[in-house]
């Protein structure tokens, strides 16, 4: 049986298995839980740069997935496929290099006044991670439907339900993290 064929059979379990491995990657990371001497250690400017590298990245993430929406809306498949597959790349992007920077130097602490970090920061910042982690498995579902049918099967899937969910949600969670990015580097 071919791969594509395999996952066609097996989208939720494949669909659990990745999100299990990426989210374990994730909490390792930002655990620290992953040995340092793993990954090579890039200069200083490299690391104070990626948190503005990943903002530049949100805002365009959630360009690209408004655009994705609208234009599925609009009966414009090759360009949501693309559009989607540009926000896909942009959160990979945006997460390796968070994982990069938060393995080698841990999370970044709150600067601010402790009344905005704890009744502002904080509760966004723990949104913006559930919706985060809540993402990472309907990602995965919505992609693996679409990798895995001809166009003409996808609206007979839950590749429409899901997706609009998930987008929703991936929207919503870069938009907060761009809020917690001005909060900690910004403004404070």
């Amino acid at each position: 049986m071919e791969i594509r064929a395999a996952v066609r059979a097996h989208v939720p379990a494949v669909t659990a298995v990745l999100s299990l491995v990426s989210l374990a990657l994730v909490f390792g990371a930002a655990m620290q839980a992953i040995p340092t001497s793993v990954v090579p250690h890039a200069p200083d400017s490299v690391l104070s740069a990626i948190p503005h590298v990943n903002a530049v990245l949100s805002l365009a993430a959630i360009c690209t997935i408004t655009l994705g929406w609208r234009w599925i809306r609009a009966g414009e498949v090759g360009r949501h496929r693309a559009a989607m597959g540009a926000s896909t790349v942009l959160f990979a992007t945006f997460l390796g290099l968070y994982l990069y920077r938060v393995l080698l130097e841990g999370p970044t602490d709150f600067a601010g006044p402790e009344a905005v970090g704890t009744y502002l920061y904080a509760p966004l910042l723990a949104i913006h991670i559930l919706l985060a982690i809540v993402c990472v498995p309907l990602l995965y579902y919505v992609l693996l439907l679409a990798a895995t049918r001809p166009v003409s099967e996808i609206p007979l899937t839950d590749h429409p339900r899901i997706g609009r969910v998930a987008a929703t949600l991936w929207i919503t969670s870069f938009a907060l993290g761009v809020v917690v990015y001005l909060l900690l580097y910004v403004l404070f």
